[in-house]
């Protein structure tokens, strides 16, 4: 499926080229989502361990909220129950893998992966909305990737959805909120 779906290929062959350039890991974008005719992007902060399919465990090497982890079951399910199946991609601010979960974008790679993210956005012509999702995908767009899309998507700020971010009180209602938020904008146009 990956190597046919016309929608993906364009993103498909920027990752490939974006690996090969600086010698990463950078997993598939998923060919079940929108690719090239998204209009909503969620962007996280960097690859987990269930994207990598070299892992001991091994992930499935997309970028997919099937993957078997918290985080993609709780951005699905927010999804879902918000109705937000159709023009959806999810990414992250630092697009290759880092390593374990617990390790967190350094500034050098959020300034390389922003600049990556900036080439990637060019992909996109239909993207209506950006909902930054947790801190280091914030601070990595306002510090290095807003000034160059001043004029171009709404942008949201949302909680994470990991579980150490959404089982703190609260939290998780104020994540599905947003997301049914997003779904509505986008289904007002």
């Amino acid at each position: 499926m990956l190597e046919t779906e016309q929608s993906v290929q364009p993103l498909r062959e920027w990752a490939a080229h974006q690996a090969a350039s600086r010698d990463v890991h950078i997993p598939q974008f998923d060919p079940a989502e929108a690719g090239v005719d998204a209009k909503v992007l969620f962007l996280l902060e960097a690859p987990g361990p269930m994207t990598n399919a070299g892992n001991r465990r091994a992930g499935s090497g997309f970028i997919s909220v099937d993957n078997d982890d918290a985080t993609a079951s709780a951005m699905w399910s927010a999804r879902d129950s918000a109705g937000l199946h159709d023009g959806v991609i999810v990414w992250n601010i630092v697009p290759w893998y880092l390593g374990a979960a617990s390790r967190k974008p350094t500034a050098r790679e959020l300034v390389d992966g922003a600049a990556a993210l900036r080439e990637m956005l060019t992909l996109l012509p239909y993207l209506e909305v950006v909902a930054l999702t947790g801190r280091y995908a914030q601070e990595g767009w306002r510090r290095h990737v807003a000034l160059w899309f001043a004029d171009g998507p709404d942008v949201v700020d949302i909680w994470h959805p990991s579980p150490l971010s959404l089982n703190q009180p609260g939290r998780r209602a104020e994540f599905n909120e947003s997301i049914a938020g997003i779904a509505e904008s986008v289904r007002q146009g």
